[in-house]
């Protein structure tokens, strides 16, 4: 039954998609960003709908009163389900996301994230990259948008110790916003290249800002 119900969500997300990538690469170029972030998002609200009444999985915020009511900031995650990559972009607007550029080459859902315009880079070449996010990221927070960055790289969905990329903290000091961290447990319910969800509620987990002065 787990796996009918997960087959059927993402039949019923696949739909969902198809017109936020048509709205992503017509006429949303037209609209402010806010305006345009707000809709093609909207896809993300209605996949965590979705999530919860056909395959039974929640989630529950843990320190929502820690996310900074003025001026921007840089969420660090972790990484370890597609779960996380849906709600983190609703939940600190407007935000801009660091990804792998083979993402908006994927048809219909690249069309819409590319709307959001991300920090699209090329991991193939490491310096480059970080280049890009470091750049990329300060001109995000300057637009006046949070900066979304998963600095284990890719997905961990094993819970393994990993070392962390700096490139986030980086952008955040140089910038002089604070760090939110951010944690969850997405993969236990959500997990990795596995199509079969898991019932039960997931729990995301927001710490207090960290200053980057000094």
């Amino acid at each position: 039954m787990a796996l009918i119900r997960s087959l059927l969500f993402y039949i019923m997300i696949f739909f969902t998609i198809i017109f936020h990538g048509l709205f992503g690469i017509t006429v949303s170029r037209l609209l402010p960003f806010n305006i345009r972030f707000k809709i093609i998002t909207s896809w993300n609200v209605i996949t965590l709908f979705l999530l919860r009444v056909i395959c039974n999985v929640k989630y529950e915020i843990i320190g929502q009163e820690n996310i900074p009511k003025e001026g921007n900031f840089v969420v660090l995650s972790n990484h370890e389900s597609t779960w996380e990559t849906v709600i983190l972009q609703p939940l600190f607007p407007p935000l801009c996301t660091v990804l792998k550029k083979e993402l908006l080459r994927i048809p219909f859902f690249g069309w819409a994230l590319a709307a959001l315009e991300p920090v699209a880079i090329d991991r193939s070449n490491p310096r480059d990259a970080m280049r890009m996010v470091t750049e990329g990221g300060l001109n995000c927070l300057s637009l006046g948008r949070n900066v979304l960055i998963f600095p284990e790289g890719s997905r961990n969905p094993e819970k393994q110790s990993k070392k962390y990329a700096r490139s986030g903290a980086n952008i955040a000091i140089k910038a002089g916003v604070p760090v939110l961290p951010v944690s969850h447990n997405g993969a236990s319910f959500w997990p990795d290249k596995i199509i079969t969800k898991t019932p039960g509620t997931i729990t995301l987990s927001i710490g207090k800002p960290i200053d980057t002065a000094n």
